[in-house]
């Protein structure tokens, strides 16, 4: 049975968050007040974590570890599927991220890129409640399933701190970028890797590519102060802050990877961008030559096909299409070009069948997928780690909701980075798509600059 407990709405949930990440593998799933929802957890009755060919299962009593997929392993947690609520949108299960690499384990890939990320593939945790901001009706849940019979003394625990939350509750170790950023490539090097790419195009290999460059710099203290930097500068309706204990990751994404929902599914890939303009005459035409650019419209049209082809594995035959082609989404420092492609589940498929048939994004791989990929993997010299795969949640409930791992910066062993790519088509220009991975990345590097020492 649902347990839901009325808590003071707040349009920023940050003292919410504040209150509770003294606890292990705190999250906020953050909607930016663009999209509906806050979600806010923290201590997770289970983790799973896979490095490698191996995931390491813990409770509160003993770790195991076990070589099984890793979606299996999430299935065998969440157990047989409850009642759905309309309205909360979580109320216990699966959240976390999965790791562009985490594809390794189901496609056959090269080796070239170094690992200097040295992440886990998949780091996610079950949790038994969630605090529950809704953005639209101007309300606040403390929610849970209540699976676990711990799960009782949290709640109150949980009741305590909402009641007590304050913003100055948050860890008081100032967070310092210390050096230059550097990327890993130069602009020679962007540009031999890009011909490369001219060349696979050329040759019939592939479609498109996404290349993305990776920034990296020393830093210390605690992120989430740049966190709030970055969803006060460019707020997005799928970000997310996880402060776990490997690491802390800043997310302001803009785009949905999957939604499932009453056995609905939708995903909205975006293809096509725009450094926005201070003058509104100029950001309208940037606006507008978008919104008709047939290079942008046929580079967004080779990842819907790609994904109307993924969602095909999970969805019922004839159910897959796309309701919106080509809509302008505006956000701080871009416009982007999103499509809307949906399909109705297949009997005997769950939201977990749909995240490992897709994974991971069209929309930051290229076409056809595979290819793309191993195109990837011998051109970008840093192993993706994070970036480019996804966090979100899988209900009790069978519930998805999922973003692609995009505008993220990773904090980790005393180092911060951040990464911004595009796809390359044939009729793409060198300069531009460079340009264009720094006017994706401009806010994130605003922020390094700002927290340097």
């Amino acid at each position: 049975m649902l347990y839901s407990s009325p808590i003071p709405y707040l349009e920023d949930a940050s003292p919410y968050f504040a209150g509770v990440r003294s606890w292990p593998w705190a999250a906020w799933l953050d909607s930016g007040n663009i999209g509906r929802f806050d979600l806010i957890v923290a201590n997770p009755v289970v983790t799973l974590v896979t490095q490698g060919e191996q995931t390491t299962v813990c409770r509160s009593t003993a770790c195991e570890y076990s070589s099984e997929d890793p979606f299996e392993l999430i299935r065998a947690e969440l157990g047989c599927t409850i009642e759905q609520h309309p309205d909360i949108p979580f109320a216990g299960g699966a959240l976390g991220y999965w790791g562009y690499d985490l594809a390794r384990r189901y496609q056959q890939l090269p080796a070239n890129a170094q690992d200097s990320e040295n992440m886990p593939q998949m780091a996610v945790g079950i949790y038994d409640w969630a605090i529950i901001i809704d953005h639209q009706e101007r309300e606040a849940r403390l929610v849970s399933r209540r699976k676990y019979p711990q799960t009782e003394a949290i709640l109150d625990e949980v009741m305590l701190r909402i009641a007590e939350a304050k913003p100055s509750m948050q860890r008081q170790t100032e967070f310092v970028v210390q050096g230059a950023v550097a990327s890993n490539f130069s602009a020679e090097e962007y540009k031999h890797a890009y011909e490369k790419v001219q060349g696979y195009l050329l040759e019939g290999d592939c479609y498109q590519v996404n290349l993305a460059q990776r920034f990296s710099v020393k830093a210390s203290g605690d992120a989430f102060s740049a966190y709030q930097e970055l969803r006060r500068l460019s707020p997005a309706p799928y970000a997310a802050f996880l402060d776990w204990p490997h690491v802390q990751i800043l997310c302001a994404s803009p785009e949905r990877f999957l939604q499932v929902q009453k056995g609905n599914v939708e995903t909205k890939p975006i293809k096509g961008t725009r450094a926005r303009a201070s003058d509104l005459e100029d950001d309208r035409r940037l606006a507008h030559d978008l919104l008709h650019n047939p290079k942008d419209r046929a580079e967004n049209l080779m990842i819907v096909d790609l994904l109307r082809n993924d969602l095909g594995k999970s969805c019922e035959a004839g159910s897959v299409r796309t309701p919106m082609l080509f809509e302008l989404e505006s956000y701080t420092n871009v416009h982007h070009l999103v499509s809307t492609v949906v399909g109705q589940l297949r009997e005997g498929c769950d939201a977990l069948h749909v995240l490992r048939n897709c994974f991971p994004g069209g929309s930051i791989t290229g076409a056809p997928k595979r290819r793309a990929m191993e195109i990837i993997e011998q051109l970008e010299p840093d192993r993706r780690g994070v970036y480019c795969g996804s966090i979100g949640y899988i209900g009790f409930d069978g519930q998805m909701d999922t973003n692609i791992a995009i505008r993220t910066m990773v904090y980790s062993f005393g180092e911060i980075r951040c990464w911004a790519g595009g796809g390359i088509v044939a009729d793409s220009q060198c300069e531009a798509e460079y340009q264009e991975t720094f006017d994706k990345a401009s806010v994130m590097l605003e922020i390094l600059k700002r927290f340097t020492a």
